[in-house]
This record gives C-alpha cells, structure tokens and sequence, in this order.
C-alpha cells in the first residue's frame, strides 16, 4: 500500500525488522560497535531497505556541519544526520506531527541533551487529550519522550526516543520527532549541543 507521499508501507514495514537493532550508514561509513553485542552487517542492504526514504544531501540545506548536522524530513518521516568531518552518515525512520498546525518547520539546534527527560503536558495537549496526565516522571515506562531526548532551540520541540513503537513511521505525534529507542541511543551518541537542526 502506498500512501500519499508515496511511501510504500508493507515495504517499510517488512524491513523493519531488519532496520531495528542498528542505524543506518554506507558501507564506508558506519561506526564501530562499541557494545558487546555485534550489530548485523546490513551495509549490503541499506539502499533496498531504504529505498522508501528521499536521499538528501545535507549541503542543500546546510552551510556546513559544524558541530553536525541532522535534517528531519517530515514528508517522508525520515532523519539524516552527518557528523562534522561528514565521515558518518545515519538514517533513521521517525514519528512526525500529527497535523500541519503541529508541524514547526525551519532551522534549530541542539540546546540540551537530557537522559530520562520528565515530560509535561503543554497547553494544547491538554485541550486535545483531557484525559492525559499533566507530568511523567523521567524514567518511566509511560514517558511519551523513552530514555533520551535532543532539546531544541524551539520551546516544548524535542527528538527523543519512544516506547510506543507504532508511532515510527506515521504521523502521530503533537509536534516533536520520535525515534526507536535503538535509534535514540545511537543518535544521542553522536550529537552535542550546537548540532545543526532542520526540519523540513
């Protein structure tokens, strides 16, 4: 089935499992493991496991990578990020807003990273979802933003991680941008506060 941005789910959604346990990187460019655990080699399979995904250059929207980068791209609910001397590459399927009136878009940066981040409601999610809580401790199993978050420059705007796993790939946040918690992990890694930020 292909949706409207033409992104084929079944094919997303078959490969998933294939995608779950590791980031994306070119052949040339992944990064070393340093956990105990060995990631599969899926170096050989990335452009057909991807193949749903636009390929961006971070040049058509960055003057440089200082400090890197990361490129959320809303319509095809992707993230790219590119280190600063541009020798890692990582791709990373997401949860985006879940209306254009959510969806901020522009040029931000890393302000804070924050493990376990406690989650609050803002104004608007409560007026949506009365139902919800006001607070959620960082930590816990009910945090709607996982074990990691990236704060933005953009008030109550976050990349963070996610426990509910039918967010990836779908429309379905209240204006932040959700990945698996594996990808979280390994994107928190890899950036710092300054890391270049657009959505677009």
């Amino acid at each position: 089935m292909t949706d409207r941005n033409g992104i084929n789910r079944r094919r997303l959604l078959g490969t998933g499992a294939a995608l779950l346990g590791a980031g994306l990187a070119t052949p040339a460019l992944a990064l070393q493991d340093h956990s105990t655990e060995m990631e599969p080699d899926i170096s050989q399979s990335t452009h057909h496991n991807i193949s749903a995904f636009r390929e961006l250059d971070w040049q058509d929207y960055f003057d440089n990578t200082a400090h890197g980068v990361i490129l959320c791209d809303t319509k095809s609910r992707a993230l790219h990020f590119w280190s600063e001397d541009q020798s890692t590459y990582r791709l990373f399927p997401t949860s985006v807003p879940l209306t254009d009136e959510l969806t901020k878009l522009g040029r931000t940066e890393v302000i804070q990273k924050v493990v376990n981040p406690p989650w609050r409601a803002t104004q608007g999610e409560l007026e949506r979802n009365p139902d919800w809580p006001t607070f959620v401790a960082g930590g816990d199993p009910m945090n709607p933003l996982g074990p990691l978050a990236l704060y933005l420059s953009w008030p109550a705007y976050r990349i963070h991680g996610t426990h509910d796993t039918r967010k990836i790939g779908r429309r379905s946040s209240n204006g932040c941008i959700g990945l698996y918690n594996e990808h979280i992990r390994q994107l928190f890694d890899l950036t710092e506060v300054g890391t270049q930020v657009i959505l677009i």
